[in-house]
């Protein structure tokens, strides 16, 4: 095969061999060690069975908040556990009727509001001690 460098073939278009058959064999060469040697990287480091990357495990973390019950909107209300959209608005309800709460035994008067969903959303709930405590000090 004769190379056409910028010269027009017998048709009239103009041909260009950009690299001769010995670096493209060079070239062919280089990529397929290329190619060889991430696969064996990929196989050494777990291939399949996805051991490439070792992630530092933490140990779980909880969140806690407190909502303040006699002045949360019924929306925040609803974030508590146990409490849903429903109940957090009969609680500002029943708080806008019969004023702020003043004991957690006081909750149970909200309809919906039992033994066991007063057990399970009192930790979500600001004490109410510390609102007892502000109210005695002038």
């Amino acid at each position: 095969m004769r190379e056409n460098h910028g010269q027009e073939n017998s048709e009239g278009i103009a041909s260009r061999i950009w690299l001769k058959r010995a670096e493209q064999a060079t070239t062919a060469a280089l990529v397929v060690a290329a190619l060889a040697l991430m696969a064996l990287y990929w196989w050494r480091q777990g291939g399949w069975q996805g051991r490439m990357i070792d992630v530092e495990r933490l140990p779980s973390r909880s969140a806690t908040f407190q909502v303040d019950v006699n002045t949360a909107p019924w929306t925040e209300l609803s974030q508590v556990p146990e409490i849903g959209e429903t109940l957090a608005q009969r609680i500002v309800e029943y708080r806008t009727q019969h004023g702020p709460f003043r004991s957690p035994a006081e909750l149970s008067n909200v309809p919906g509001i039992g033994p066991r969903t007063l057990e399970r959303m009192l930790p979500a709930l600001q004490p109410f001690a510390a609102a007892e405590k502000e109210r005695a000090s002038p």
